[in-house]
């Protein structure tokens, strides 16, 4: 029969724990992906744009003029032109010394001269040169996540591929703990690393240990068996293979968390219960992936609390908040439900040196839902 892993007599403080995990992790390095690679992958050093449109251009389809050559014109006062105005259509460069469009019923043609029916002001009708994208402009900051919206302005400078930074994060699941373990991988997928998971075929140290070092990667997730259960051995594998830097950490949810290196590889050992292995998640695996990424940092919103939270001297503990009347309402603290999971729009981290805070103080969460 396996002896059950043990728990150290004192827990490590999250940010120890964290600081020894980071120590070492630099930004990984970049490659270009397609547009539909990119997405959601963290923007690395990319060439400033060049303008678009590189001149003006008609916004609408019509009669090119210059403005200060209309005033006055009316359909009580028309203005007649010695020569035929110039037809532009929509996207087209407008000529030189014109700078507005007016369209069709604003010039009459029936009659044996042409005539103008009305005035104009500079720029009507008319797309500025870099009024899409300004000289010098980027598609995206380094440091910053790919969206959707940065995909249209680079669609629209005729670029096609992107400079990235995309981590490649393994994810080994130890049988037993499959709602977690999905949970994760899709959590991971969300951030734009490059992901890979597997299932040890059994959750002794042995079967989790054969899967551990089977392929490159720059952070390591096992998800599950990190207790101290006398089927948990998710910590002994890691012990076997690589180096466990603190088993036992300072966070509620989480307590049985631990971190490690397999080589250089970071690791992160999280609990199989999906409350658990998200506390993990959020306040140690994220900070390694953002670290690798090159991130610069993860969207807060800062709003004042609708009510006390207090905290547990010693312990860092997960608050789940939902936006209320534009406060933060507490959701959960320490004790995270399925429902208040789902429910969760934001989540911080009381410190496990902190008092808590009153109702009322502005607190900074990080965003669930961007």
């Amino acid at each position: 029969m396996t002896s059950p892993q043990r728990l150290p007599n004192s827990l490590t403080p999250l940010d120890t724990a964290l600081d020894a995990l980071l120590q070492g992790v630099e930004p990984v390095a970049p490659v270009e992906l397609s547009l539909k690679e990119a997405l959601r992958c963290i923007a690395a050093e990319m060439p400033p744009l060049e303008a678009r449109p590189s001149r003006d251009i008609a916004a609408v389809d019509g009669y090119t003029f210059r403005a200060r050559d209309l005033v006055g014109a009316s359909s009580y006062s028309p203005l007649p032109l010695s020569a035929p105005p110039v037809w532009v259509e929509a996207g087209e460069a407008i000529p030189e010394a014109c700078d507005c469009v007016l369209d069709s019923d604003s010039v009459d043609l029936s009659g044996p001269m042409p005539q103008v029916l009305a005035e104009a002001i500079p720029g009507q009708g008319v797309r500025r040169a870099g009024g899409d994208v300004a000289a010098g402009s980027l598609v995206v900051e380094a440091g910053r996540r790919v969206l959707p919206r940065d995909l249209l302005l680079a669609r629209a400078a005729g670029i096609e591929r992107l400079n990235v930074r995309r981590p490649r994060l393994r994810i080994v699941n130890v049988p037993g703990g499959g709602v977690a373990a999905n949970l994760i991988a899709e959590s991971a997928q969300a951030t734009g690393a490059e992901t890979v998971s597997f299932t040890a075929a059994g959750r002794d140290a042995g079967s989790i240990a054969a899967v551990l070092d089977d392929g490159a990667c720059d952070l390591l997730l096992i998800v599950g068996g990190s207790g101290v259960g006398r089927t948990d051995a998710a910590v002994t594998a890691l012990a076997a293979r690589g180096k466990i830097l603190s088993h036992g950490i300072a966070l509620q949810p989480g307590r049985t968390s631990a971190v490690g290196r397999l080589g250089k590889t970071p690791v992160v050992v999280l609990p199989g219960a999906p409350d658990q292995a998200l506390a993990a998640w959020w306040t140690l695996a994220l900070p390694v992936l953002d670290r690798l990424a090159g991130r610069r940092q993860r969207k807060t919103v800062n709003l004042p609390l609708s009510r006390k939270i207090a905290s547990s001297v010693g312990i860092a503990e997960i608050v789940l908040l939902e936006r209320k009347q534009n406060m933060w309402a507490t959701l959960a603290v320490g004790e995270l439900s399925l429902d208040a999971i789902a429910r969760a729009e934001a989540w911080l981290v009381l410190s496990g040196g902190s008092e808590g805070f009153a109702a009322g103080s502005p607190v900074d969460a990080y965003m669930l839902r961007e």
